[in-house]
């Protein structure tokens, strides 16, 4: 399991402008069972994703396509976590 952190390093007008691809991406993710929830930080410095990938090397294969990335406007940070516990309902 993945917690991906992203901090935007561009202009919030940038951000905005690359929403409707980064959701296009992102639902991609989602349909593929690799993204499992996601949103923006409060305040609006960048965002999370909880992910699932068979090895780190994907998930950051993967994250190299995000439309934010290629465009410079946000760094990201993966954390690889093992969850031992969860809640009712959650399953990886």
């Amino acid at each position: 399991m993945f917690v991906v952190d992203l901090t935007y390093i561009g202009d919030l007008s940038k951000i905005d402008a690359l929403l409707e691809p980064h959701q296009a991406f992102l639902k991609s993710g989602y349909d593929r069972g690799v993204f499992l929830a996601s949103g923006p930080k409060e305040p609006r410095t960048g965002g999370v994703i909880l992910a699932r990938s068979d090895t780190r090397a994907e998930l950051e294969k993967l994250i190299d396509q995000v439309p934010f990335k290629q465009e410079g406007v946000a760094e990201y940070r993966i954390t690889e976590f093992n969850p031992v516990m969860k809640a009712d309902g959650l399953s990886f």
